[in-house]
C-alpha cells in the first residue's frame, strides 16, 4: 500500500467534507418534502393510503444513504479509474494467452 502524500490527504479531506455537505442539504430537503407531503395528507384526511408508501420510501432512502456512507467511508471512491485499467489489462492478458494456445495446438 502506497503512502498518501500532504496533498492527496488534504483532497481527500476536501472531498468527506463536499459528501458530508451534500448529504446533508439532500436529507434535509428530503425530510422538509415528507413532512410537506405528511401535513398535506392531514389535511385531505387521506393518511390511510399513503401512509404505508412514505414509511417505505424513507427506509429505502435510509438504506442508500447507509450504503453510501458505507462505500465511501471504506474506500470505494478512492480510485474509481483503477478497476477500469484493470479490466483492460486482464482482457488483454486473456486474449494473449488464446493466441498462445492457439500457436501451440498447431
Amino acid at each position: 500500500m502506497s503512502a498518501e502524500t500532504p496533498s492527496a490527504g488534504k483532497g481527500r479531506q476536501a472531498v468527506l467534507i463536499f459528501f458530508c455537505c451534500a448529504v446533508t442539504v439532500a436529507g434535509c430537503m428530503f425530510i422538509f418534502k415528507l413532512f410537506e407531503f405528511m401535513k398535506t395528507i392531514r389535511r385531505d384526511e387521506l393518511a390511510g393510503f399513503a401512509f404505508d408508501p412514505i414509511i417505505i420510501y424513507g427506509i429505502v432512502a435510509a438504506g442508500f444513504l447507509f450504503m453510501l456512507a458505507w462505500a465511501f467511508l471504506s474506500g470505494q471512491f478512492r480510485d474509481v479509474e483503477a478497476p477500469k485499467h484493470e479490466m483492460l489489462k486482464r482482457f488483454d492478458e486473456q486474449e494473449a494467452n488464446e493466441i498462445a494456445s492457439v500457436r501451440r495446438a498447431r
